[in-house]
């Protein structure tokens, strides 16, 4: 689906990508973002993986309990399909859609909307995560968030996986994961 060009000059859309990695808040900022556009009276639709349902089948949940409603989807094209008529698309966990994900934030915008996307940046490999990199490479406004390692108390960049599961996608939280600075996610075992 392609959705024409808002070429008039009356409201242009633009891109924000949220990242960081587990436990920086990425997902509280997306909400205060996505909350403020509600209070501006900005017609907002929310996204969010199918697959993530740690806390909520549909809501978006923080890790301090914060929650907004959202619509799971199984593809970043039904985003498209899902999020026509509003000024404000939010869309959480990023990295857990597929490579067309940032095509689809790029019509939306052109269309018009700000879209607003919060992802981990790095998966636990320390590795670039799903299509997060090409969202950074297009995005007008980028935010990255750090939690505080757990092992040093710096400025943590790193989600290091505690669990013993190799697969690329372990949906966890802090049983199976917790953050860590760059030195000590290298060097502490």
């Amino acid at each position: 689906m392609f959705i024409e060009p808002s070429l008039t000059g009356a409201r242009r859309g633009w891109i924000e990508v949220i990242c960081g990695s587990m436990f920086s808040g990425k997902t509280e900022e997306l909400i205060r973002r996505l909350r403020r556009a509600r209070i501006a009276n900005l017609r907002v639709e929310i996204f969010k993986p199918a697959i993530d349902v740690r806390y909520d089948e549909q809501q978006i949940v923080s890790h301090d309990a914060s929650a907004i409603m959202s619509t799971p989807v199984d593809s970043s094209q039904q985003i498209l399909l899902l999020g026509q008529g509003v000024d404000v698309v939010g869309i959480d966990e990023a990295q857990f859609f597929d490579a067309e994900l940032p095509n689809v934030c790029d019509q939306l915008a052109l269309a018009g909307m700000r879209v607003i996307v919060a992802g981990l940046d790095m998966n636990y490999l320390g590795e670039p995560f799903g299509p997060i990199p090409a969202l950074l490479a297009q995005a007008e406004y980028i935010t990255k968030l750090h939690a505080i390692c757990v092992q040093c108390g710096n400025l943590a960049t790193h989600s290091f996986r505690k669990a013993a599961d190799s697969s690329l996608v372990l949906l966890g939280e802090k049983d199976a994961y917790e953050p860590r600075c760059r030195y000590c996610y290298h060097s502490v075992p």
